[in-house]
């Protein structure tokens, strides 16, 4: 039975959206700061082995780098509602790019959207 990361593409799929996604952040005001220049590479390759492992790939990133606890890898980081805001309109830019069925686009997005929604711990809108 074929996984969802078989579905999507496979490696191919992923390697192309985490690229084309990571040409959008290289310019993003709000993500760029987040990213330190000499690790781009580093982020490239952690992200496209933990969306290829969910999706049902390759066990790769857990290998290297253990169990992946999201919310503590990203607690360093101030991320409010305008950074994941930046963060999926630069996914959607990425994913736009990408052959995908629309069904597998909207599991994928669902996915995405919650992921994001998730790493949110900061706010900045004046409510406590």
């Amino acid at each position: 039975m074929a996984t969802d990361y078989d579905n999507f593409g496979g490696k191919d799929f992923f390697t192309s959206l985490v690229k084309d996604f990571y040409q959008e952040i290289i310019n993003d005001p709000i993500l760029k700061p987040m990213y330190p220049e000499d690790d781009l590479d580093g982020a490239i390759e952690r992200l496209t082995l933990f969306l290829m492992q969910y999706w049902g790939g390759p066990g790769t990133y857990s290998e290297l780098r253990g169990h992946p606890r999201l919310r503590m890898r990203h607690a360093a980081f101030p991320i409010d509602f305008a950074a994941r805001d930046s963060w999926l309109k630069n996914m959607t830019i990425a994913l736009d790019k990408q052959q995908i069925t629309d069904e597998n686009r909207t599991k994928l997005w669902n996915y995405l959207q919650m992921a994001a929604d998730s790493m949110v711990n900061t706010r900045t809108d004046g409510v406590i």
